[in-house]
């Protein structure tokens, strides 16, 4: 098994969110998205899941 680089995790999954609609990957502050601030870029969505790292 490949060694984990904690760099590339931190780059590949840090700060990423997943819409629960489209599943559009957006990048954004957590607390931006507990906040309701953003929306979905493609459908307008609201609701938000973090990224599932693999």
């Amino acid at each position: 098994m490949a060694a984990k680089i904690p760099i590339a995790q931190t780059r590949m999954f840090s700060n990423v969110f997943i819409c629960r609609d489209c599943n559009k990957k957006i990048r954004t502050q957590t607390i931006r998205i507990l906040s309701g601030k953003i929306k979905c870029p493609r459908c307008a969505g609201k609701t938000f899941r973090p990224i599932r790292k693999k």
